[in-house]
């Protein structure tokens, strides 16, 4: 895939669409009081310089992918019993064939308040639901080509990353860039939630006149991503990097990495996450099942349950699930950019813009 490049204010040519994140050290993590124990404590860690897409990839450019590459996404395929069986509880017996269809998790509201402590009152698998039709066969994506692409397990947000050239970012890179320069912010654009009155992201506070999850067509209708850079971009220039859709990062998931960090007593450089996964809080799931980690928050972030539209909230996902609310950006190594460019005789697409 070719990269068109812009050129920086200091003379820094980079992939258009991308904000150079310079390195520097930071507080990865919380100890504020809405932080969880998954996110304490907060420690030192310094990061190198990179590039990151300012927007998630859009449908538009995940279509342009699989155009070009004739690419099957997860949620089309059948699924894998030997990749199912490894997220359920140990014993659990295989279902029919009939059952093993293709498909993904919808998030489909309820109709009026329900008790939060279980998610399947709100969430439901949806046969024939995938990045094109994101809440199922009758849905479609039309006319949201500029929305960020859902329905994308880890595995295909992969795919898409070798295509394109570029990686996804790890944990730390991402926290790093989302916080935009704000040390300890409790959001990416600073302490309060919504400054003067102003929606900040894509989440339920703020937007949805009922309590989470109702959804009924009385007191609101459905709930979605909005377009990309509807919501201002934070201090590197990077928009809805908390809100709209959860975000796929490199790393494995464990609840404890951070304590694990800390415990180090040194300022950690450009970690890459652990060796394997560990997740004692998801109920009915293996601690040791395969997860890896989401960022961001999404749509339906709201404070009476997860919270989730700071920089620091993270969370463990099965890396083959495919959800209406999680999609993902990218990040380049400036080293890799200088390569490709090195190898090109003419600056094709050569634009003028500023730093992030």
């Amino acid at each position: 895939m070719s990269q068109p490049q812009i050129v920086l204010g200091d003379g820094k040519r980079g992939p258009e669409g991308m904000a150079w994140i310079p390195a520097g050290e930071f507080l990865m993590g919380s100890d504020h009081k809405l932080s969880r124990p998954n996110e304490r404590p907060a420690h030192k860690v310094r990061v190198h310089g990179f590039w990151m897409d300012r927007h998630h990839v859009t449908n538009a450019e995940f279509r342009q992918f699989v155009a070009a590459t004739g690419y099957v996404s997860t949620a089309e395929k059948k699924p894998d019993w030997e990749t199912l069986r490894v997220q359920l509880p140990p014993g659990t017996p295989r279902p029919s064939d009939a059952n093993l269809v293709p498909g993904a998790m919808v998030f489909v509201g309820t109709s009026r308040p329900v008790p939060l402590q279980d998610y399947s009152a709100w969430w439901r698998f949806v046969p024939g639901a995938d990045w094109r039709h994101p809440t199922g066969p009758g849905s479609s994506i039309e006319g949201k080509d500029d929305h960020p692409v859902v329905q994308v397990s880890y595995e295909d947000a992969q795919a898409y990353a070798k295509w394109a050239g570029k990686r996804l970012p790890t944990e730390a890179e991402w926290e790093y860039a989302a916080r935009g320069g704000l040390e300890q912010a409790t959001y990416t654009w600073g302490d309060q939630f919504a400054p003067d009155g102003k929606q900040m992201a894509n989440v339920w506070e703020g937007q949805r006149p009922q309590p989470f999850p109702v959804v009924s067509a009385k007191a609101g209708g459905a709930v979605g991503t909005s377009a990309v850079g509807t919501f201002p971009p934070n201090g590197y220039g990077l928009s809805d990097m908390t809100g709209n859709a959860w975000q796929w990062v490199a790393d494995w998931y464990r609840a404890d990495e951070f304590q694990r960090e800390a415990a180090t007593g040194k300022v950690v450089l450009n970690p890459s996450g652990p060796q394997d996964a560990w997740d004692p809080d998801e109920a009915g799931v293996p601690e040791n099942a395969p997860r890896r980690v989401t960022r961001g928050g999404s749509f339906l972030c709201n404070s009476s349950y997860c919270l989730s539209y700071r920089p620091s909230a993270r969370r463990g996902t099965d890396p083959y699930n495919s959800m209406s609310h999680l999609g993902f950006r990218l990040v380049m190594n400036d080293e890799d950019w200088g390569r490709r460019t090195a190898s090109v005789n003419r600056p094709e697409g050569v634009l003028t813009g500023s730093p992030g």
